[in-house]
């Protein structure tokens, strides 16, 4: 199981950015796919997360509305496309795997590097 996070970097306050999960090892539709962040001194917490064989998605309280996750079932690609960005959401944003529905830190078993989101006020 290998994920690998691309897409993030510096964004002004109120501005969009599209996060990249590229999966391999496995197929998306046997696994649950997660978007979690680790903020400076903060716990990881889930934002989002996806069953690419339902389609079913999961939000935490905040971020839905302004946050959506996706997958590419051919690519092997689960998206995190990020609107409306808060200077309190500067954190490096991962990627992982569960067998599991849910955005409990604890259930997942398989991490991306992470990737950063600044966001500047």
């Amino acid at each position: 199981v290998q994920l690998v996070e691309s897409g993030g970097g510096l964004v002004q306050a109120g501005g969009s950015l599209r996060l990249s999960c590229a999966a391999s090892g496995f197929h998306l539709d046997d696994y649950y796919i997660g978007w979690l962040r680790q903020a400076p001194g903060k716990e990881r917490e889930g934002v989002a997360c996806i069953s690419s064989a339902d389609g079913s998605t999961f939000y935490s309280g905040d971020v839905e509305g302004r946050f959506t996750i996706s997958s590419d079932r051919i690519e092997n690609r689960v998206y995190l496309q990020m609107n409306s960005l808060k200077p309190e959401e500067t954190a490096v944003y991962y990627c992982a795997v569960s067998s599991d529905f849910g955005l409990g830190p604890g259930l997942y078993d398989s991490w991306g590097q992470g990737t950063q989101v600044t966001v500047s006020s």
